[in-house]
């Protein structure tokens, strides 16, 4: 019996330490649609991410996608491969937080927050305004 309880124990402590690893979201992580690959990596203190791949790097004429929903003219002939879409995100309470996050597919950037459901299942949270007025979607980490 007191194996079993220092077992869940160790387990419960192990659980509870995870989410406290601020730099646990670094690498590549697929968004939910799998079309891209994004790179989170650290700069000083903050956390952001580019997009590195795409299933679809092409237009139909065979160009190089680019940011042609940009609400910034001078921003629209930039590529989508290597955009920066995570921006200025801070590791606060087990969780990654006032950051931004822009959307190529609307041109739109949202408010965002980031959480680990585990060492490989990332969650976003992008909204505007409060976190409830929102969309959700899960990041797998790219093996």
């Amino acid at each position: 019996m007191k194996k079993l309880t220092f077992l869940l124990l160790l387990t419960a402590i192990s659980i509870a330490a995870f989410p406290q690893n601020k730099d646990a979201i670094l690498g590549k992580w697929i968004n939910s649609s799998g079309e891209a690959h994004i790179d989170i990596t650290k700069r000083g203190d903050k956390y952001f991410g580019k997009i590195v791949w795409l299933k679809e790097p092409k237009d139909e004429k065979g160009n190089n996608k680019t940011d042609v929903k940009n609400p910034d003219e001078s921003l629209k002939s930039k590529p989508i491969l290597g955009l920066e879409i995570l921006k200025n995100f801070v590791f606060e309470d087990g969780k990654w937080t006032d950051g931004k996050i822009y959307d190529p597919k609307s041109g739109k950037t949202y408010s965002c927050n980031m959480t680990l459901k585990s060492n490989d299942v990332l969650n976003m949270r992008g909204y505007v305004g409060i976190s409830l007025l929102g969309r959700s979607e899960t990041w797998k980490r790219v093996k």
